[in-house]
Formats: structure tokens, sequence, C-alpha cells
């Protein structure tokens, strides 16, 4: 599916034990703290230099939250989030006006996603304005070369998000990521809330700029196709949690964490006459305000052991590029 290629040994991006988790309180005059939502419990993973990672899992799994804590949106209630081996939340001054520079994001809808009392101009120049000390001409002559990489004529620079259809105003997102010589650009559902018509094109114009301009994208979608397609490597997230983390052809070849299969058989199928291995959940996911104790999936998993319930499984290497936390392994 994906060219191998030799990614350097030293990531881009480190994550390390990182956990968010957000407070509940209760109360309307005195607020008291009464739990916690564990967004994210303690993940760890890479981000190769030019690689994606696609991260995947049902709605309220932890991949949104992720992406937050990558751009500075959030901050880890434990854990270090590392560029170039550098703590990013720590970063103050020109140190973090260069972090925003090199650490981009698309995300899923276009047109809130941009100003529409701006010129498409302007807010690709946005981040030159913020970032990066560019003379007018300098950021005029960026955003049209940005313009033509991403396919649009350079007479939009003058017109406003309204003027542009759905699949235009996503290539103007790419471009005012782009504006500022990035190297990583987070893209957070890019194509879900494009046409299928328009979405191969998207798709294949986010893997022709990772070729030209070396870049590192995080991948966070629903439709597993487009994880296929444009990730080198998938994690695959499930309450807070990576249960499963390889190579992408190795996840959907031979996927091995029970949710993992049952999350690849709920996808219709390419061929819906080819046979199935369907594998069928009981109950409801579980609240992430108190998850079950050992493996958050075993009260849901028709393999579950008895240790499954007491024993948090560790994410560990079963081959030299699939990692799964399972105790069937």
């Amino acid at each position: 599916m994906l060219e191998s290629r030799a990614i350097a040994a030293e990531p881009l991006i480190r994550v390390e034990n990182v956990s968010k988790h957000f407070p509940v309180t209760r109360g309307l005059l005195v607020m008291r703290t009464t739990g916690q939502v564990k967004a994210v419990d303690g993940i760890s993973f890479t981000i190769g230099r030019q690689e994606t990672l696609g991260l995947v899992g049902e709605s309220g799994c932890g991949k949104t939250t992720t992406s937050r804590l990558l751009l500075r949106l959030e901050r880890p209630s434990a854990g270090r989030v590392l560029l170039d081996g550098r703590d990013v939340h720590a970063l103050t001054g020109a140190a973090l006006r260069e972090y925003h520079t090199r650490v981009q994001a698309v995300f899923q809808d276009p047109w809130s996603s941009l100003n529409p009392r701006l010129r498409i101009r302007d807010t690709i120049a946005e981040a030159l304005v913020v970032n990066r000390r560019v003379s007018k001409a300098g950021r005029l002559e960026r955003v049209e070369e940005v313009l033509h990489q991403v396919g649009l004529p350079l007479g939009a620079g003058g017109r406003y998000p309204h003027e542009f259809s759905g699949g235009q105003r996503q290539r103007i997102a790419l471009a005012s990521a782009l504006a500022s010589y990035p190297e990583l650009i987070v893209l957070d559902e890019p194509v879900s809330a494009l046409d299928v018509s328009i979405r191969a094109q998207i798709m294949n114009l986010l893997k022709d700029l990772q070729a030209r301009q070396k870049l590192s994208y995080l991948l966070v979608a629903h439709n597993l196709a487009t994880v296929r397609y444009i990730a080198h490597r998938t994690a695959v997230m499930y309450l807070g949690r990576i249960v499963e983390h390889a190579d992408t052809e190795s996840v959907y070849r031979n996927p091995l964490h029970p949710y993992t299969k049952a999350l690849f058989a709920a996808a219709l199928p390419a061929d819906p006459d080819a046979p199935r291995d369907d594998l069928i959940l009981s109950g409801e996911v579980p609240s992430p305000i108190d998850p079950p104790s050992g493996c958050h999936f075993h009260p849901r998993c028709p393999f579950a052991l008895e240790q499954c319930s007491r024993v948090d499984p560790v994410l560990r290497a079963i081959t030299s590029d699939h990692a799964v936390a399972c105790h069937l392994y």
C-alpha cells in the first residue's frame, strides 16, 4: 500500500506516558470535585520524520484530546510530549513561537476553522505574522507559493471563505498550515466533512505534500480506509489507552486485539459478498469517569480471561513491528 522508507532513528515527536484527566464538579454555590474523566490514560508513541501515524477508535476514546495535547491546546495531567527531545509544554518565548511554526493543524470542518471576515491571503499569512518576522512582500510571496502547492489559483487570495466549496476550503486550511514551513501537521478528521468525490483528491494531495515538503502527520480519523491509505503506522485507542500499535498493513491484515477486530468488523466491506468473521460486542462503552479495572475492554470482550478484570495488560511487542495490550498474547 505504502512504499517502505527508512525513518530517522530519532523521532520528531515522542509522547511519554501521557495522561489527561478532566475534573468532574458538582454544586452551584460551592463547587466540589466528584471524579475525573480519564480522557487519555497513560499513552506512549513516537512520530518519525516524514512519517504518518494514524490514530483510530470510537468517538470518546481520546483521539482528539491526544491531538490537542500535541498542539498545546491542553496540558497533560502526567507525562511529557517531546519535540526533538524538548518538553513542548515547558517552552516559552522564542522557543514557543518556533514550536508553533513547526507544528500546525488542519481540523475537520473547513468552514469553522476559517475566519469569514478575513480574505484568504490574510488567513494564510497569519502564522507568518504571529510567529515569524517576514516582510509584507515575503508574506505575499509565501501565500502565492502555498496556494499553488494546494492547487488553488493565485487570485483566490483576495476572496473570502464563503466563496469556496468545502473541498476548496479544506485546501485553504491546508495552505494556512503550510505557510510557516511546519515539520508536523496534526490532521483531525481532515476529509470526513467532505463529499466522497472530493476525499480522494485531498488524500492524494496530503501524500504528495508529504513527499515534496518532507512532512510528518498525526492523522486522527474514524474512517479506516482513509487511515490505511495515508498512514505508515496505526495506533488503536480504547477508553484513553492504546491497545494495539503496528505497521498499518500489519494491523489491517492481522488485527490482534479483540477490540481492533470488532472495529474492523463494524466497517462496511469493500466486497459485500466476501465471507466475514464478524465479532459482535455486547454492552455499551463504559464511562471514562469510572472505567473498568484491569483491561478496560474486558466487560465487552468475548475472549476475556479471569485475569483480565484484575490485571492491566501492558502494551508489548508481539513481533518486530506489532505491539498489543492483551492477555491473550
